[in-house]
C-alpha cells in the first residue's frame, strides 16, 4: 500500500514537472518575443520562470530519490561483503531522509521569516520560493522511508516512470 500511495505521488509530480516545464517554456518564449519583437520587455516572465525552475527542479530532485536517481555509495557496494550491503543501503536511505528533513525544516523557517515579503514583478509572497524545497524535503523522507520499508521486506520499489 506504501509504495502504490509513494507511486502515485511521483507520478503526479512527474506531471506537474511537465506542466511545470510547459509554463516555463510559455514564460521565456514571451520574455523572448515581447523583448525582440514587442520592444517591450514583460519583466513578470523572467520571475515567473526562476520560480518555476525551482518547482520542476525540487520535484525532479524528490522523484529522483524515489527511482533512485540520486548519487549514493554505489563504490562501497561492490567493496563490501555482501551480509553488509543491507545495512549499508539502509544507511544511505537513513542518511537521504535526515538530509530531507533537515531540508524541509531550514527552508520551512525560510518560508516563515519572508512570507511578508512580495516578489516585486509577480505580487506574490517571497515565500512561494520555499514551498517545493519544503515539500521535496518531506518527499524525500517519505521516498526514503519506501526505500527502507522496501529493502527489509527484500522488495525494489519500482520507478514512478514505469
Amino acid at each position: 500500500m506504501l509504495t502504490k500511495f509513494c507511486a502515485a505521488i511521483a507520478k503526479a509530480c512527474l506531471r506537474l514537472g511537465v506542466f511545470g516545464l510547459l509554463l516555463l517554456l510559455l514564460a521565456v518564449s514571451y520574455q523572448v518575443f515581447g523583448r525582440y519583437v514587442m520592444n517591450n520587455t514583460p519583466t513578470w516572465a523572467e520571475s515567473l520562470a526562476l520560480l518555476l525552475v525551482l518547482y520542476v527542479t525540487m520535484l525532479g530532485c524528490a522523484v529522483g530519490v524515489r527511482d533512485a536517481g540520486h548519487i549514493g555509495m554505489e563504490l562501497l557496494d561492490g567493496l563490501l561483503p555482501n551480509n553488509w550491503r543491507r545495512p549499508l543501503e539502509i544507511l544511505i536511505h537513513l542518511l537521504t531522509m535526515l538530509f530531507g528533513g533537515l531540508m524541509a525544516w531550514n527552508c520551512a523557517e525560510m518560508l516563515l521569516s519572508v512570507r511578508s515579503y512580495l516578489i516585486p514583478t509577480l505580487g506574490v509572497s517571497e515565500s512561494l520560493r520555499y514551498v517545493p524545497m519544503v515539500l521535496a524535503g518531506l518527499l524525500i523522507m517519505l521516498f526514503s522511508f519506501e526505500h527502507i520499508v522496501a529493502l527489509q521486506r527484500g522488495e525494489e520499489v519500482k520507478p514512478a516512470w514505469h
